[in-house]
């Protein structure tokens, strides 16, 4: 590949992340450090569809530049051509590349953005014990060798001084989108407990059965679950969440559970009123799991079912420090989610603090 010279000089950071919702709502971390060192946005190049409704008109987010596919030929892929085009007039600054892999640099050369500019995750690995935020904390003071400390003159290297975790702002719009919402749904000044069934492999060619979905839980475990929580929250609604392939599922969870009050929102639940639904429930119960980080970024109490992914690495943490309780399972010595029992589960949430209980 020709690397193009360096196009006009850019003081604003730049974040590149290509990540699944969890990675994007943990990234929130690196935009809180960066934002604050450099006192200014920080745009972001990014792919899934997820990335805009999540972090458009979060506080510190700039530009949101993203892409189908970092992986498509560069020939065969308009939209990152656009991209390129859109970095070239924004101008080679300060740049964090945060993916694991090497498929989103070509569009940084091209851009004409030079290594010495960047601050590559690859080369800061996670520490022993160290869990993804933390990493994103320690980046965020790293400078960029080929960035004169001059360019910024609001840039600090001393340590934030701000709480450490994932946060997300709800706005005025979204509240009230979601006050017009639960009047539609008739669930309108009823206090909320939500459950996340899926994940996003739940409905991917039947995988929700196999073992290879390593997040699922069985159907019958789910419907003992709400038939308890029910019996313990009995004012409550119990509202199941997802995305629009997941609505069978927890049909199926609902018809098994047979109790009352139950509401399936999956067929109209996208990110925004997600997250204010999150801020405004008394808690959760999730898989690991998008809405399990987004939770937390917004202060919902929660337990969560982890498969094979370690909590030490992803656990859910909000900078509000809502309870977030972790169960694990083990099958044959091995981290296995159908190693949790329903009694791990009512355990965990009988001494979860939630938001109110009655």
């Amino acid at each position: 590949m020709q690397i193009k010279p360096p196009g006009p000089d850019c003081d604003r950071p730049l974040i590149v992340r290509c990540g699944a919702f969890g990675d994007m709502v943990l990234l929130t971390e690196l935009i809180r450090g960066l934002h604050h060192r450099f006192q200014c946005d920080v745009d972001i190049l990014t792919s899934g569809p997820w990335s805009k409704p999540l972090l458009k008109g979060q506080p510190g987010v700039g530009e949101i530049i993203r892409v189908r596919s970092r992986k498509t030929p560069y020939w065969l892929a308009p939209d990152q051509r656009s991209a390129v085009a859109t970095l070239r007039r924004r101008g080679a600054g300060p740049t964090w590349y945060c993916d694991d892999n090497e498929a989103a640099k070509g569009m940084l050369e091209r851009a004409g953005i030079p290594s010495e500019k960047v601050v590559d995750a690859q080369n800061y690995p996670l520490l022993p014990r160290e869990h993804v935020i933390e990493q994103w904390r320690r980046m965020a003071q790293i400078r960029p060798a080929g960035v004169r400390k001059s360019r910024a003159p609001a840039e600090s290297d001393a340590a934030p001084r701000l709480p450490i975790g994932s946060e997300l702002i709800v706005s005025d719009q979204q509240r009230a989108d979601l006050d017009s919402w639960l009047r539609a749904r008739r669930l309108q000044g009823a206090p909320l407990i939500l459950i996340q069934v899926g994940n996003k492999r739940t409905m991917r060619r039947g995988l929700k059965r196999l073992a290879i979905n390593n997040k699922f839980w069985p159907i019958e475990r789910w419907a003992s679950v709400l038939k308890q929580v029910r019996e313990r929250c009995p004012r409550h609604t119990l509202v199941l969440l997802g995305t629009g392939p997941e609505y069978a599922l927890n049909q199926e969870v609902a018809a098994a559970a047979d109790v009352t009050a139950i509401s399936n929102v999956a067929d109209d639940l996208p990110i925004p009123r997600l997250i204010a639904l999150l801020s405004r429930a008394d808690g959760l119960i999730t898989v690991d799991s998008g809405p399990a980080h987004a939770a937390a970024a917004v202060a919902c109490p929660q337990v969560v079912l982890f498969g094979k992914a370690s909590p030490s690495l992803y656990r859910p943490w909000g900078t509000a420090g809502a309870d977030v309780l972790v169960l694990c399972g083990r099958i044959d010595g091995e981290p296995d989610i159908r190693g949790i029992s329903v009694e791990d589960v009512i355990a965990a949430w009988d001494s979860l603090r939630l938001r109110q209980r009655q």
